[in-house]
């Protein structure tokens, strides 16, 4: 199952607690799970809101104590891994605070180990990102991906550290190389926390792809817009076709002006900052000189290192960077017997039937212990695994 973030107007945890409420999470199971948490002092109260003729579903932290003082990642970390929430509850939950952690820690200049949390360490935002693990877990939900994200645009909003501009530094950080809508709304629309749920939990944007909703949800954030309605929408389904889905980047160049010799090393160089593929075309250039067009396929991620290398291994004065949506048959990897013993082979599943393809380091394992021609061992493995 995939759960689909539409960023209407924005996200925070609350927001994506009721948006999962209103697509079907029980409330009195949320509450049961959240429990588990062992932390006092709270409760949730839940009630509906109407935007913009939209009935949406508003959660909301009802805290009667806070601690006396403020809470670093390893406290947090103790919490959830002193309760008896399944191991990918506990995980989600982790990795989001992970992001707030490297966003602040970034922003004043310290460590992850370092930093102290104020609001988002509060008992009601761990509730909220713990919340949302709880509601991935319950709908059993593999994959995330959202929309460009809103965030307002001018304006302040108080801190414990005073007033900060909108968007905060530490949203702002989190979602670094995440596409953003900068809208003119002078107000909070998407929190640390909500953007930390994105940047941890989604795999990018989503286009052009054929979605099977089974449920809707709709959260509601506290204020009125007269701009927008104050909502996120969340939909849960599968994508049509069994494609994996995820958004990368495409980084490429001309050159006509290099050493054909340099090629192998660069695309080496590249291949070892992350990209997922790097390749060279033939190409004819302008003045009818010979070239080559460089690509590297990489993630938002690995973007600023692979450029690092383009600038530093070639004689490119500038790249293309183009974002492109990938579907992918699912994949996994497994160990078969054959008669040249245990082999590692990629097991490939498309229209519900399941292929079973050798590696080729594995052929080439094989071929040199066993004293065998490579495209026998092909030979072999194909007939008695297909490929």
């Amino acid at each position: 199952m995939i759960a689909y973030f539409d960023t209407i107007g924005g996200i925070s945890g609350d927001m994506a607690l009721g948006a999962f409420v209103g697509a079907g999470m029980p409330f009195d199971v949320l509450n049961s799970e959240l429990s588990k948490l062992n932390l006092p002092g709270f409760e949730l109260e839940i009630s509906h809101r109407e935007r913009s003729g939209i009935v949406a579903t508003k959660i909301e932290v009802v805290v009667s104590q806070q601690p006396g003082h403020h809470r670093h990642l390893k406290d947090i970390h103790a919490i959830i891994d002193s309760s008896s929430f399944a191991e990918s509850v506990k995980d989600r939950a982790k990795r989001i605070f992970q992001e707030v952690a490297k966003a602040e820690a970034a922003i004043h200049g310290s460590t992850i180990e370092k930093i102290h949390f104020h609001e988002v360490g509060a008992v009601d935002s761990i509730v909220d990102i713990v919340g949302t693990a709880i509601c991935m877990e319950y709908f059993k939900i593999d994959e995330v991906y959202s929309s460009p994200v809103k965030v307002g645009a001018g304006g302040f909003v108080n801190s414990a550290h005073g007033k900060l501009p909108i968007p905060t530094p530490a949203a702002l950080h989190i979602l670094k190389d995440y596409p953003v809508v900068l809208t003119d709304i002078q107000h909070e629309l998407t929190t640390p926390t909500g953007a930390a749920i994105i940047r941890a939990l989604s795999k990018g944007t989503l286009a052009l792809a054929k979605l099977k909703i089974s449920s809707i949800g709709y959260g509601s954030g506290t204020k009125d817009f007269e701009e927008i309605p104050n909502l996120l929408r969340i939909m849960i389904g599968t994508i049509d076709g069994g494609y994996e889905t995820d958004s990368v980047v495409l980084v490429e160049t001309n050159i006509d002006d290099m050493n054909p010799e340099i090629y192998p090393y660069v695309i080496e160089q590249l291949m070892s900052a992350g990209s997922l593929d790097a390749y060279v075309v033939s190409a004819v250039m302008k003045k009818g000189r010979p070239g080559v067009l460089l690509s590297a396929i990489a993630e938002q991620g690995t973007l600023d290192a692979v450029l690092a290398v383009l600038f530093r291994e070639t004689t490119t004065l500038g790249v293309r960077i183009l974002p492109v949506e990938r579907r992918k048959l699912p994949r996994s990897t497994r160990d078969v017997q054959t008669s040249l013993g245990t082999v590692r082979v990629k097991a490939i599943v498309h229209e519900g039937q399941e292929r079973l393809i050798p590696e080729f380091e594995e052929c080439k394992r094989i071929a040199k212990e066993k004293n065998l021609p490579l495209k026998d061992v092909y030979g072999v493995l194909e007939r008695e695994i297909g490929g």
